[in-house]
């Protein structure tokens, strides 16, 4: 499947955090052809094993999304909601967004509201029901909700919503399609609830009990005007080697063997420094007696925006990368 189309499928998928299993079906379909078996834990993550005689490598890409959740209904209608992850209130006014019965709102915000001080509680969403009974034969308390925007192309830029972290898992589907060596043991996890906590991550690192791991997912590409200097990666630079962010410091070994291997396959990379925001990585790599750990990231402009944006070169030189240290000996 060509890359846009791919990605495209995956971000289309209902999967915010806890309710991540259409996501997992699709991927579970898509890299079948390549695994030796495919398992779910109890939490629901995914776990796709490549049998090999070396040592034992993981690979996580988170599924879920962050989204929106019903908390209460009012008597005009209107569904007041809470948030899974990190939702900003200023990100999504008038924002259009579909619950998983396919229910249809939009995010609209208090007439008495201060603009430039908005709270999640000044915010509700608007389902054309004119009363809480019509509201509650449309939606449940407790049902949840992703933004209903499409992925877009512009030349080699897609803008789309659930880039994080859809696209990651579309990446370690390209890595596993790569493969011809079966010297490493290779688990390629896509795991659950990360935007509320890195759930997922820690049962399966646990369950896995892997000697290295490797997290794949977006970090913060602060390349366009007016941005902060959060962090170091840029769109179309190169897949984003991970040195550190608030949840790892990655192990120096990682770092120096993606980067080598990045070089000796001639591989596009640059050097990832986070100051705000975390991976898998955080979770894995304390898991039992620790776990050598390191990250791959895909430069990501506007995160937990309806208009995340990457570079598919980069999405191309993250996947290439991720097969390369799949088949290096270790």
């Amino acid at each position: 499947m060509e890359t846009f189309d791919l990605i495209a499928r995956l971000t289309a998928i209902h999967g915010p955090s806890g309710r991540e299993g259409a996501v997992a079906a699709a991927i579970a379909g898509l890299a079948r052809p390549f695994a030796d078996d495919i398992t779910t834990d109890t939490l629901g993550n995914l776990i796709v094993h490549r049998k090999g005689s070396g040592p034992k490598v993981m690979f996580a890409a988170h599924m879920d999304s962050i989204g929106l959740v019903a908390t209460y209904l009012e008597e005009n209608g209107a569904v007041r909601f809470g948030k899974l992850g990190g939702v900003q209130p200023q990100n999504i006014r008038n924002v259009p967004v579909r619950f998983e019965n396919g229910v249809l709102g939009a995010v609209k915000v208090n007439g008495k509201a201060d603009e430039d001080k908005l709270t999640m509680d000044d915010l509700y969403l608007d389902i054309g029901a004119a009363s809480r009974e019509e509201a509650a034969a449309l939606v449940k308390l407790g049902d949840t909700a992703v933004y209903a925007t499409a992925a877009g192309r512009t030349g080699n830029r897609v803008i789309s919503p659930y880039l994080d972290n859809r696209v990651s898992c579309a990446v370690l589907l390209m890595a596993l399609e790569r493969l011809e060596s079966r010297e490493n043991d290779l688990y390629f996890v896509f795991t659950v609830q990360e935007e509320v906590g890195l759930r997922g991550a820690k049962t399966a690192a646990y369950g896995v009990d892997p000697e290295f791991a490797v997290a794949v997912d977006v970090t913060g590409a602060y390349d366009y005007p007016g941005a902060s200097r959060a962090g170091s990666a840029a769109l179309g630079k190169g897949a984003a080697v991970k040195v550190m962010d608030t949840s790892v410091i990655c192990h120096p070994q990682m770092v120096e063997k993606l980067s080598a291997l990045a070089v000796e396959s001639e591989i596009p990379y640059q050097i990832d420094v986070l100051t705000r925001g975390g991976t898998d990585a955080g979770a894995i790599h304390q898991s039992r007696l620790g776990v050598i750990t390191g990250g791959i990231s895909i430069p990501c402009r506007y995160t937990h925006t309806p208009t995340e944006t990457v570079d598919l070169s980069d999405v191309e030189a993250c996947a290439r990368l991720a097969a390369a240290f799949a088949q290096c000996k270790l």
